[in-house]
């Protein structure tokens, strides 16, 4: 266990927001958890749970405990029946964890290709990509409580997956923190490609489907549409594609045929927030160091020296415009600390 004081955040958040967090505690494996939990001066203190730092930004310094899962392996547990079933440790690199299933000869994680983070993080957001969520191949997780120091493990039913959020995120943050996930992936292909620009990247050659040529197509599409955080401070999509009821859908639609909409089982309709926004006029807005993306409106970025406060303002002054103008509530995708 490494545990470092008023650490700069900076390398670890893709926005690259420059604040400190009062203690930073790495776990390099799993015992180190235990000796974490019998460390009596923490206990008192708030914590965060910290996988790439690429769902989140820091408005201002973190008073407490930031914690960080560094251990990793890949252990494939079954595949003799219909699907296969495969751990990940939490600490695994998310993109490149799903490159290793498909070098393995899996499918079912290739539309969440080049998405940011970790394992361990990508079951609390429920992330989602292409017309995929994780919540299709998730199995189950293990997790330690925090508060008591025991270990329980999850399933579907358990993490209360919906959409870009998880029981992990909405209803307990901070207090269990996931060791490592399991997932199922069908031997039986079923590839997702319908979803919109996909046909036409995949028409270009005409090669067979495959679950490396989906990905392919799927990386492509992402850096053309969203800047590299590297290069860029940003945090991919900062707010969720808002759900109506379908009354509310058609007004808009009557006021705006070109609306795109994408109908729910529940007959409600999720709308597109970047088709809002870019509406609204705030596509490649900028105000000095903060901005919205030139690619995409639903990117917000810090052209080197923003601050969090800077970015969750003008985020502010977004979701107003919108709802003034649409009667569209946007929510934050990012966890705002």
């Amino acid at each position: 266990m490494k545990v470092l004081e008023h650490q700069s955040l900076r390398l670890f958040n893709t926005f690259g927001i420059d604040v400190k967090a009062r203690y930073f505690v790495v776990f390099e494996q799993v015992d180190d958890i235990t000796e974490f939990l019998g460390e009596t001066h923490f206990r008192d203190l708030p914590r965060l749970i910290l996988g790439g730092g690429s769902n989140v930004l820091f408005r201002q310094d973190y008073p407490g405990v930031i914690l960080q899962i560094e251990f990793k392996g890949i252990e494939l547990l079954d595949e003799s029946g219909a699907d296969v079933i495969i751990r990940a440790a939490a600490g695994e690199n998310w993109h490149d964890f799903v490159r290793s299933t498909i070098e393995r000869g899996y499918a079912g994680l290739e539309n969440l290709s080049l998405i940011p983070g970790t394992v361990g993080a990508a079951p609390i957001q429920n992330i989602g990509a292409y017309g995929v969520e994780l919540r299709e191949v998730f199995y189950e997780l293990e997790a330690v409580d925090l508060e008591t120091g025991t270990t329980k493990t999850f399933n579907q039913s358990a993490a209360q997956f919906t959409y870009r959020d998880s029981y992990f995120k909405s209803m307990v943050p901070g207090r269990w923190l996931i060791t490592s996930v399991t997932f199922r992936m069908p031997k039986q292909l079923r590839w997702r490609v319908d979803y919109r620009g996909f046909s036409d990247k995949l028409a270009v050659d005409n090669e067979p489907l495959s679950a490396q040529r989906i990905s392919d197509v799927v990386c492509q599409l992402r850096r053309e549409k969203l800047p590299d955080p590297t290069k860029q401070g940003n945090a991919g999509s900062f707010f969720k594609n808002p759900i109506v009821s379908a009354t509310k859908y058609k007004a808009l639609k009557s006021e705006s045929p070109e609306l795109p909409g994408f109908e729910q089982s529940n007959g409600a309709y999720k709308l597109s927030a970047g088709w809002l926004i870019e509406r609204c006029g705030w596509k490649g807005h900028r105000e000095g160091d903060v901005g919205v993306s030139n690619m995409h409106a639903l990117v917000l970025v810090n052209y080197g020296g923003a601050s969090g406060e800077s970015i969750w303002q003008l985020a502010q002054r977004i979701i107003v415009s919108v709802q003034s103008r649409f009667g569209v509530a946007l929510e934050p995708e990012p966890r705002i600390i």
